[in-house]
């Protein structure tokens, strides 16, 4: 059995972070020898942590002033599962039983090319939600992913978030970020975009960094229109995995990218995003979007990821192509899992 740590003082304090709980049950299924977890996963260690500290998961949950108990826990993740569940169909990896008291992981592949892409996408931005930087919940588990395979992660992730952001405009998108997929240098990718953008010039202005990794701009996408006239969506994108995500926003910075890297400038504007693989509870979400600008969040980069692969036959999109590589990464790593899990190897 594969040990996580259920981070009690973060689910049940006064923010109530049930989309951490859920997260967890969700790590517990895709772990475990048998691709399932149960509620008591969550009230067992809910439990065991906070008696040694307060005595009763009640007395913790009380210190808001407020005196629920333990069902709130369970009816507040349960909640959240059905949601992700809900809102996600055939692309969530996981069921949940009636009632909430079960939830499965789905090892068997699936048929349709966009639904592996989904579940692919999924997982990826559930690992990277709960790596050590960012959650307890894998610190100091055999499930967390090693320095390697964490770099694996991210890059994969910034190939779903290319197409996600392709698909959430319906046009093509190019990876920007560092290190670029084909390894071309900061001015020689941004004129070869520019060069498909067709509005404005690439031509770097005196006093802009010497050498540039990205100037903070992962993702371009664009949707032109057949006249080739200025005027259309067009899209610079923050990735940020990490816990300071709120912190990485585009949006305060795409005057002085446009004043740096271009002459003339473009005539449309930026669309400014932010593509995170968390899954985060409405206010943080809606206060995000006023600060970072358009949003997606994991079960959006789900979708639009999903959308990318019957797009992205007929639109230009870089990096589509490690999109199902990416679900055999999956594929490999709960393997390995398995194996831990049943004993038969160590890491």
């Amino acid at each position: 059995m594969i040990r996580l740590y259920l981070p009690i003082d973060e689910i049940v304090g006064s923010e109530r972070n049930y989309e951490l709980a859920a997260d967890y049950l969700e790590l517990a299924a895709f772990s475990s020898s048998t691709l399932s977890a149960s509620m008591s996963a969550i009230t067992n260690e809910a439990s065991i942590g906070a008696s040694d500290d307060h005595g009763s998961v009640a007395d913790e949950m009380d210190g808001g002033g407020q005196n629920p108990n333990i069902e709130e826990l369970i009816l507040g993740v349960v909640r959240c599962l059905v949601q992700r569940q809900d809102m996600l169909d055939t692309l969530y990896p996981f069921s949940v039983g009636p009632g909430g008291d079960i939830i499965e992981y789905h090892r068997r592949p699936c048929a349709q090319e966009h639904e592996k892409i989904g579940r692919a996408a999924y997982m990826l931005s559930l690992l990277l939600s709960n790596l050590r930087a960012v959650s307890p919940v894998l610190d100091g588990s055999v499930l967390h992913p090693d320095k390697h395979q964490e770099r694996e992660l991210r890059q994969f992730f910034q190939y779903f978030a290319t197409a996600a952001v392709a698909a959430d405009i319906g046009g093509d998108a190019w990876s920007f970020g560092f290190p670029r997929p084909d390894g071309s240098g900061f001015i020689e990718k941004l004129t070869k975009i520019w060069d498909e953008i067709g509005d404005g010039t690439v031509d770097r202005q005196p006093g802009a960094p010497a050498q540039p990794k990205d100037d903070q701009v992962d993702v371009f996408a664009a949707r032109r229109h057949k006249d080739g006239m200025p005027g259309f969506p067009m899209v610079a994108a923050q990735v940020a995995t990490g816990r300071d995500f709120r912190a990485k926003s585009i949006k305060g910075h795409i005057r002085a990218f446009r004043q740096r890297w271009y002459s003339p400038p473009p005539v449309t504007d930026f669309m400014p995003y932010l593509v995170v693989p968390f899954v985060m509870d409405r206010n943080t979400f809606i206060d995000t979007v006023r600060t970072a600008g358009n949003l997606l969040d994991r079960t959006r980069v789900t979708i639009r990821a999903a959308e990318a692969a019957q797009i992205g036959k007929r639109r230009q999109v870089e990096g589509y192509g490690f999109m199902a590589e990416a679900g055999r990464w999956i594929a490999g790593f709960q393997e390995s899992v398995m194996a831990m899990s049943s004993g038969t190897v160590d890491r």
